[in-house]
C-alpha cells in the first residue's frame, strides 16, 4: 500500500549518537524485564529512526520491522498525519484533568469506537495502555458485584499461555511460567485453564475432542467453584504472546454461552487482535462470533504513536449499576492521563487511516502472508507455522520426540533472532518461537523479503546447531 510522505526533518536536539546513548542507558535506565544479574546495566539495540514499515538502527542498518514494535505500529512508521495531529493537539489543548473536566477529542473518540464495538458495548474508559486497560475491566467487575451485593463473586478464570500485562492484577492473570517466577500475584483471586493450543494437545486427541475437552473443564470448573464465586472469564482471541494461540473453533462461542449462563463476566482482551491486526477494528463479533460484555484495546489504537488504551462495557452492567440501590456508589478508579486529547487525537485520525484503506489493504494480503509464512514449515527445525490474519508465529521444536520445549530450544529463538538481525529483520523470539506481526501496510513484495530473511536465519541457525554437534536432524 503506497504511502507519500515528507523526508525526515532529521535528529531532534535531544538525540545523541549511538555511542553516547548506549553508555547513558548503561549507566541510568532500568530497562523493561530486566535479568537481575544485568539490571540497570543493560543497553538493547538502539534503533534511531523508522519509515514505513522498516527501522533504521544506531548504526544505519535498514531491518524490516518484524514486530511491528510491539504489535502496534499498525498504520507504519512515519506517518505525517498522526504526528501532525500530535502537534496541532498539543498547541490546541495538550492537557486537561480528567477527575472533574473534559476535552472534545475523548467524547468524539469513545463514539467513533462505539460505533466499531459489538452488541450493546457503547460506552469506553479510556486509559494508558493495554495492561491499565485490562486492570480498569477487572476492578470494574469487582466494583459491579460490589455494588450488586455479590461481595464473593470475585474470582477471575483465565488460562495458561495468556499474557494480559504488567500491572498486579492484569498481570496476575498471566499463564506463562516466566511471567511470575520471581513476582507476586493475587494467587487466590485467578484461577487458570489449559492453554488452548491445539499444537500441543494430547498425541491421540482430534481437535474437536480438544475444543470438548477445553470446554468441558471450563464447566466443570464453574460447577467446582459455584458461579456465586467467579466475577469474569478473561481471554485473548488469538494469544499473542503465548505464540500466537489460534484456539479450536467454536470455542470462544461455546465459552460464552456458559458465561452468559452463569452471569460470569466475559472479557474480550482485544489489546492486540483490534484495530486492524485481524482485519478488523475489533474482531470478538466479526472474527469469532462472539459478543463479550467488555472489550479492552491498546497498541493499535494510536498506532504506538502516543500511549492509549481503554476498555468498552455494555450498556446492560451500566444499568444495572444504574439500577442498584447504592446511588451513591463510586468506581474509585482512575488515572492522571485517561482520555489525553492528544493521544484521542491521534487515535482519530489512525482511525480514519484505518478506514480509508489501510483496513482493506490488510484483508487483502493477510491470506498471502499466512500462505508465504506456512511455506517454512517444510524447514526440519520448524514444529509449526500457525496464524490469522496479519500476525503469525513460527514455532520451532529441536526435540520432535517429545514435543517439549528443552534448554536447546530455549536458545533457538535467540539464535534466529541474531540471524534475522544482521540480514535486515527484526524478530521478536519468544523462547523458542519467532512472532511475526508487520505494519498491516505491509506489501506482497515486502512479505516475500521478509519470509526470505527469516527462511535464511533458521536455516543459519540449523547449520550452527548442527556445527556444534547438538542438533543431526
Amino acid at each position: 500500500m503506497a504511502s507519500i510522505r515528507k523526508a525526515s526533518a532529521g535528529p531532534s536536539k535531544y538525540e545523541v549518537s549511538a555511542e553516547a546513548a548506549v553508555d547513558l542507558a548503561k549507566r541510568h535506565l532500568i530497562q523493561p524485564w530486566p535479568y537481575s544479574g544485568s539490571i540497570g546495566t543493560e543497553a538493547r539495540s538502539l534503533i534511531g529512526s523508522g519509515d514505513g514499515i522498516y527501522i533504521h538502527d544506531g548504526e544505519g542498518r535498514r531491518l524490516i520491522d518484524g514486530p511491528a514494535g510491539m504489535w502496534c505500529v499498525n498504520a507504519g512508521h512515519r506517518r505525517e498525519e498522526l504526528a501532525r495531529v500530535m502537534y496541532d493537539q498539543a498547541m490546541e489543548l495538550s492537557y486537561n484533568t480528567p477527575w472533574y473536566t473534559m476535552n472534545s477529542p475523548s467524547a468524539v473518540l469513545a463514539e467513533r469506537i462505539a460505533g466499531h464495538a459489538p452488541g450493546d458495548l457503547r460506552h469506553v474508559f479510556f486509559t494508558t495502555g493495554g495492561s491499565s486497560a485490562v486492570e480498569s475491566a477487572l476492578r470494574f467487575m469487582q466494583f459491579y458485584n460490589n455494588v450488586r451485593g455479590r461481595s464473593e463473586k470475585k474470582l477471575i478464570i483465565s488460562r495458561g499461555g495468556a499474557y494480559h500485562g504488567s500491572t498486579y492484577l492484569s498481570a496476575s492473570l498471566n499463564g506463562r511460567p516466566r511471567d511470575r517466577d520471581w513476582m507476586d500475584i493475587a494467587g487466590g483471586l485467578v484461577v487458570k485453564l489449559t492453554s488452548p493450543d491445539p499444537f500441543r494437545r494430547p498425541a491421540a486427541m482430534t481437535i474437536e475432542a480438544f475444543s470438548d475437552f477445553l470446554v468441558s473443564e471450563f464447566e466443570e470448573t464453574v460447577e467446582r467453584l459455584g458461579a456465586d464465586k467467579i466475577g469474569a472469564f478473561v481471554a485473548e482471541p488469538i494469544q499473542a504472546s503465548g505464540g500466537v494461540i489460534v484456539s479450536p473453533p467454536n470455542y470462544l462461542p461455546r465459552i460464552r454461552q456458559i458465561c452468559r449462563a452463569n452471569d460470569i463476566l466475559y472479557i474480550s482482551d482485544e489489546v492486540v487482535t483490534g484495530f486492524g491486526r485481524l482485519g478488523e477494528i475489533f474482531a470478538s463479533e466479526s472474527v469469532f462470533g462472539l459478543s463479550p460484555d467488555i472489550i479492552t484495546f491498546a497498541k493499535g489504537v494510536t498506532s504506538g504513536y502516543f500511549p492509549l488504551g481503554g476498555m468498552i462495557v455494555s450498556d446492560r452492567l451500566l444499568a444495572d449499576l444504574r439500577r442498584s440501590n447504592h446511588p451513591d456508589a463510586m468506581y474509585a478508579h482512575g488515572l492522571t492521563y485517561s482520555s489525553h486529547p492528544v493521544g484521542c487525537a491521534v487515535a482519530l485520525a489512525n482511525l480514519d487511516l484505518l478506514e480509508n484503506g489501510i483496513l482493506d489493504h490488510a484483508r487483502d494480503v493477510a491470506p498471502y502472508f499466512i500462505e508465504e509464512m506456512k511455506t517454512l514449515e517444510d524447514l526440519p527445525l520448524v514444529g509449526e507455522v500457525r496464524g490469522i490474519g496479519l500476525m503469525a508465529c513460527v514455532e520451532c521444536v529441536a526435540d520432535r520426540e517429545s514435543n517439549n520445549p528443552l534448554q536447546l530450544d530455549i536458545e533457538v529463538g535467540k539464535r534466529i533472532d541474531a540471524h534475522c538481525y544482521a540480514l535486515g529483520l527484526l524478530v521478536r523470539p519468544l523462547i523458542h518461537m519467532c512472532v511475526m506481526s508487520p505494519p498491516l501496510i505491509i506489501t506482497r513484495e515486502q512479505i516475500d523479503d521478509m519470509v526470505a530473511i527469516l527462511r535464511e536465519g533458521i536455516s543459519r541457525t540449523m547449520e550452527d546447531l548442527r556445527r556444534e554437534g547438538v542438533w543431526r536432524n
